[in-house]
């Protein structure tokens, strides 16, 4: 561990990438110093004066101190005397800035960006997930083929942490996880099905589109939700389709939008016209007012919807 003072900005989407290195760094000073010689502060709770002063005292009892700091950015003064708070900090002082997100546009990011050692951690296409997850089962002792991976990602979505959980439980079941293991043990989330649901559909396979709608409702998931989540997945294919040839890190930076979920509605949405798009839209939104306003039953309208986007 090194002896030079270490100041490291933490932030990005990905909550999961963000706790690894937090605790990796973490792990390492308490190795050599002990958590004796670890503070902790939440923006959300501490003044900037008391953060500060913390930076510039020395260490009690330790050669060195490791100050970890969650959100301080959410107490204006020390977001504004930002440069002149990191100029004071101890010799003796290690510190750790966590900001899960920054305003790029605010000269608290140019200044953290400029003075410590910015680590950006965000989301993972599907591509760089499937990839990370073929890893992870390898360095636990397990094989996970590309083809699994990606049936992985695809099935239960884009949140690493979730992931992970599921690749362990794989694990645990057998070392070797194949396709049959994660249809047998992994629930698909429900946001990646309607996805699927929505895809069957536009694509002309009915009977698919049925069959994930059951399974839907076997689930539990009541048609009212299924509305929601189709009217959300509608919204994004809209958003991509009017978006042309710009790049999906782009859209989804603009529409605040994961880049999962653009790029896996790109291929999508380059298979429909905007004008299908419009009258689906339109579509769904009847459908919806006739399920408030009308007695009918919510099954039979939403299968019947879903067979017109079919085009059966």
């Amino acid at each position: 561990y090194h002896t030079e003072v270490m100041i490291v900005t933490l932030t990005g989407v990905n909550d999961y990438l963000r706790t690894q290195e937090l605790k990796g760094l973490l792990d390492a000073f308490v190795r050599q110093y002990t958590d004796m010689a670890v503070e902790r502060f939440d923006g959300e709770e501490t003044g900037a004066a008391t953060m500060r002063g913390a930076l510039a005292s020395l260490p009690f009892l330790t050669e060195r101190k490791l100050v970890v700091l969650r959100e301080p950015g959410k107490q204006k003064a020390w977001a504004e005397q930002i440069g002149d708070i990191l100029q004071d900090v101890a010799e003796t002082t290690d510190v750790i800035i966590v900001e899960p997100k920054l305003d790029k546009r605010l000269s608290y990011y140019k200044t953290l960006k400029k003075l410590t050692d910015f680590r950006e951690r965000n989301e993972l296409d599907v591509a760089g997930l499937a990839r990370w997850a073929g890893e992870y089962a390898a360095s636990q002792g397990g094989q996970l083929a590309a083809t699994g991976a990606r049936q992985l990602v695809d099935r239960i979505g884009a949140n690493q942490q979730l992931l992970q959980q599921e690749l362990d439980k794989l694990l645990a079941y057998d070392p070797h996880i194949t396709g049959e293991s994660i249809e047998l043990l992994t629930e698909p989330m429900p946001q990646s099905t309607v996805f699927e649901l929505l895809d069957a559909a536009f694509n002309g396979k009915a009977q698919r589109a049925m069959a994930l709608y059951r399974e839907q409702r076997t689930l539990k998931v009541e048609p009212q939700a299924i509305i929601a989540m189709l009217a959300w997945q509608l919204h994004v294919l809209a958003l991509v389709k009017t978006a042309g040839q710009r790049s999906a890190d782009d859209i989804a930076r603009e529409a605040k939008l994961n880049p999962f979920v653009v790029r896996k509605s790109q291929s999508l949405a380059r298979a429909l016209s905007l004008q299908q798009l419009k009258t689906q839209i339109a579509g769904l939104l009847q459908l919806d007012r006739d399920l408030k306003t009308k007695s009918i039953d919510a099954d039979e309208a939403l299968q019947l919807y879903l067979l017109t986007l079919s085009g059966t």
